[in-house]
């Protein structure tokens, strides 16, 4: 008789690729920002369902490096409904105890959203039940150059001979988290779109039909069933 499987522990970073809203819109005849808002809705029952179940960190795809070449009005609109959630949803982030971090290439964003997310970082940087980090023109190829451009400005006297996984590894954008346990994709596609590659290396992938402004808490729920069944081995051979 074989030994059952010991089942993992609840994953403590679970990453979204959040794709689907233009979809979810089209079908109900709806202009695209108008699916970007019900994707947006869906993200605080999603947050809520993680913190109650324990989850230290959450990470959402939100706007990629790829996103600006999406049609001007639609760039706009997204941008813009960042900027509103910002604005609003703050002061709920702090009463549930939601720390707030946005990773990503900030510079090409207008001064008035550069404050408003080192605002909201600012006002939400104490709290300690969940990191909630959301990926704003981000790209998992940008994070690793980035970092190892950091690791040459921190180290000058050395060359790139010296760099070691764990070297670079704290200088990536989400150096305070650990590396992904769960990446979850909604929207029925099957790939991971430069989102995360180096955090991502031993994650779990857990693909949905779900468009994102229907992936509900009951369906992150069963995500997490599956993930707790899975034979982890980070690379170590299977068990006899």
């Amino acid at each position: 008789m074989s030994t059952p499987i010991n089942p993992n522990p609840l994953p403590q970073h679970i990453a979204i690729i959040m794709d689907g809203n233009r979809r979810w819109a089209k079908k109900r005849f709806m202009p695209a920002a108008l699916g970007h808002a019900a994707g947006a809705k869906r993200v605080r029952d999603i947050v809520r369902a993680c913190s109650d179940m324990g989850v230290a960190h959450l990470s959402l795809f939100a706007f990629s490096t790829e996103n600006w070449k999406r049609p001007e009005e639609e760039v706009s609109s997204l941008l813009g409904l960042f900027m509103t959630y910002l604005q609003k949803e703050v002061d709920g982030m702090n009463a549930n105890g939601v720390r707030l971090r946005l990773v990503g290439d900030k510079s090409r964003f207008a001064p008035v959203m550069q404050e408003l997310i080192a605002r909201a970082e600012q006002q939400t940087a104490h709290n300690s039940k969940i990191t909630l980090t959301v990926c704003v023109n981000y790209g998992g190829r940008w994070d690793m150059v980035q970092a190892a451009q950091a690791w040459q400005q921190a180290h000058p006297e050395q060359s790139l001979q010296a760099l070691t996984e764990e070297a670079l590894a704290s200088h990536l954008s989400t150096a305070y988290a650990p590396e992904i346990d769960l990446l979850i994709r909604t929207g029925g596609e099957s790939r991971i779109s430069n989102f995360m590659l180096w955090q991502a290396a031993y994650a779990e992938l857990f693909f949905s039909d779900d468009l994102w402004p229907d992936f509900s808490p009951d369906r992150l729920q069963q995500s997490i069933e599956w993930f707790v069944l899975r034979d982890r081995r980070f690379g170590s051979s299977a068990p006899l």
